[in-house]
């Protein structure tokens, strides 16, 4: 049945100002549930850059072991091939987040350009990858800080205590957790810069370390040494996509700047300590020295102090990794949750506006994790590397597809289509690396990634699933006294479910447009309601055609009451808010088409407004 929000066509030409029944007052109820909290002051490029920069950069401290293992002498080039790879991807993310700057990354990219199953799989790789990041660097970090010490402190007890502390930091609030985490990054850079600054004149004052390491003969041959390496070192570059998740806190035009700030630190920085470590001990030393190789090749070449200084900063930056995942994820789930894809509850905030349940879930998870390993966390390794890379993967396919669907969103930043098959092409190559050296990567990801999609997709299909068991609930318990009970129970649970409004803009679109956005809300999202709004400016604006069109496509879908409704006035994110109010539905279940350049606001104005065509 279909509601045309019309009144009587008299002088002035006017329409219905007020919104359906069914979109008043239990919609605006949930609707104050689910629209964003006023946000603190946004990050500056060094601010942003602080709380991503601890994560890739952390890679430093081992990714040069990694490199050797694999490459042998050629690390330095592996890594420097990595980095030729992370500047294809600088012009990738830039574009797909300059087109769509809302929190979610690879997330965001497909949910506006595909289904929501499928953003939901780029979601879930990219909650996986922060939670093994979390884990596996709160662990190194005390692993670290306890060469300091000549009494060694307990390892899971002292992870999960530093766990909980970056979990009350970023219920604090991200603009404290930055500072900390820029001052952990600078202080990283400075000790860095003088294990360069030695190292480089170590090797100037004696090269014979690294000209027996050139003459060591390889176990393999060149092109197999380099693929291996290559795919292994792509480990130093995981958290690359950890700004593109709290985009939304970032001031206009820091997202490309803590893109290239990343991209800088990990080229220069990764290379030159492959090259310092080869100069200093054998190639059999460094692959034995995975996780302290920075610490051993300091005592060699500078003495104690410099091995304390360098253990100091390891326990520091992987502790700044650790405050990457609670903000980064953070900003994925809210987001996640805003589209019905969580639980509701996870939206509550407090007198910070920070989401606590969400940090706090994420910190449960992770103690749960340190608990039931008992700290061997070899199987997060691997979720870790698969999860990592087909995220990044995952970027390049969003960007496909944004350059296929929505070729007239607006965007300053475009990556050519060989940059992007380019570097699709090495990230898919370094998962089958990964997975060619350790195969049971494939399972301990599964055993993680399974469990974590089958609850999303029990979300999503929730409609479904109630509608299911109302029928077996009516033919397995007709004969029991509460079977009436139990169905009427389901039955109010799938009329609230379904209660939820949806709002799509139109600007007078074809019948084939019209149809293709209800397809989208019948087969993506839970409602038996969508109001189609048309704002004009003057009378002879309004299509002719376009009441017809829904009468037409109203019938094809009885199962969703379809409203038109004309509103005078001009398309602006002010009226956006309002409408929003008004009938209760939040932003981010308002839909339109892709705008065209002429649009006069970006698409981060319009607070979350979501394109379906």
């Amino acid at each position: 049945m279909a509601l045309w929000n019309w009144e009587k066509l008299s002088e002035p030409f006017s329409v219905k100002d007020k919104p359906s029944k069914k979109s008043s007052s239990s919609q605006k109820a949930r609707a104050g549930q689910d629209i964003v909290p006023k946000r603190h002051q946004k990050l500056g490029p060094w601010l942003a850059t602080g709380i991503c920069g601890n994560d890739i950069t952390s890679s430093c401290l081992y990714v040069a072991a990694i490199a050797t293992a694999y490459a042998g002498i050629y690390s330095p080039l592996v890594l420097l091939l990595v980095g030729g790879l992370l500047y294809l991807y600088r012009q990738i993310y830039s574009e797909v987040v300059d087109a769509l700057p809302l929190n979610g990354g690879a997330y965001n990219a497909l949910l506006n350009t595909t289904t929501k199953l499928k953003a939901s799989v780029a979601a879930c790789m990219t909650f996986l990858s922060y939670l093994a990041t979390a884990c596996i660097s709160a662990k190194t970090a005390v692993e670290y800080a306890n060469t300091l010490f000549p009494a060694p402190m307990p390892v899971v007890e002292v992870t999960i205590a530093l766990l909980f502390f970056f979990a009350m930091l970023s219920i604090w609030g991200i603009g404290e957790s930055a500072i900390v985490a820029l001052i952990i990054f600078i202080f990283h850079l400075l000790t860095l810069g003088v294990f360069i600054v030695i190292g480089i004149s170590f090797l100037i004052s004696d090269p014979s370390m690294l000209l027996q390491n050139w003459h060591t003969p390889s176990e393999h041959g060149l092109i197999v040494a380099l693929f291996f390496g290559f795919s292994a070192a792509l480990l130093g570059i995981s958290g690359f996509e950890s700004s593109a998740n709290y985009i939304e806190e970032q001031q206009e035009g820091v997202f490309p700047k803590t893109l290239r700030n990343m991209w800088y630190a990990v080229t220069i920085l990764n290379p030159l300590i492959a090259l310092i470590a080869l100069s200093v001990l054998p190639i059999t030393a460094i692959e034995g020295q995975k996780n302290s190789l920075l610490a051993n090749v300091s005592d060699v070449m500078g003495g104690s102090w410099l091995k304390i200084l360098i253990s100091i900063d390891a326990s520091l930056v992987l502790s700044g990794a650790v405050l990457t995942s609670f903000v980064g994820s953070s900003g994925l789930v809210g987001r996640m949750t805003l589209d019905r894809c969580l639980p509701q509850v996870l939206l509550k905030t407090n007198k910070r506006g920070t989401h606590h349940f969400i940090v706090l879930t994420f910190l449960i998870l992770c103690s749960s994790i340190m608990l039931l390993t008992g700290g061997d966390l070899l199987a997060l390794g691997g979720v870790y590397t698969i999860s990592f890379l087909g995220v990044m993967a995952l970027f390049a396919v969003g960007n496909i597809l944004l350059k296929i669907r929505r070729s007239r969103l607006p965007r300053k930043y475009k990556a050519s289509w060989g940059t992007i098959f380019i570097a699709l092409l090495g990230t898919v190559s370094g998962i089958l690396g990964n997975i060619l050296v350790k195969s049971e990567y494939v399972r301990y990801w599964a055993l993680y990634f399974i469990p974590a999609m089958s609850l999303i997709a029990i979300m999503l299909y929730r409609q479904q699933i109630l509608k299911l068991s109302i029928i077996l609930a009516g033919d397995i318990l007709k004969n029991f006294s509460f079977s009436k009970k139990i169905t009427e129970k389901l039955d109010c649970w799938l009329h609230n479910l379904e209660g939820h409004g949806i709002i799509f803009f139109t600007k007078g679109d074809d019948a084939a447009n019209l149809n293709r956005a209800m397809l989208y809300v019948k087969d993506n999202e839970i409602t038996d309601h969508v109001s189609v709004i048309h704002i004009y400016q003057e009378r002879q604006d309004i299509p002719k055609h376009l009441e017809s069109d829904l009468r037409t496509i109203d019938k094809l879908y009885p199962e969703i009451q379809i409203e038109l409704v004309l509103r005078q006035g001009k398309f602006t994110p002010e009226y956006i808010t309002e409408l929003s109010k008004e009938f209760g539905v939040p932003k981010n279940y308002m839909f339109l088409g892709a705008p065209s350049a002429k649009f006069p606001y970006p698409i981060s104005d319009l607070g979350g407004v979501r394109l379906i065509i």
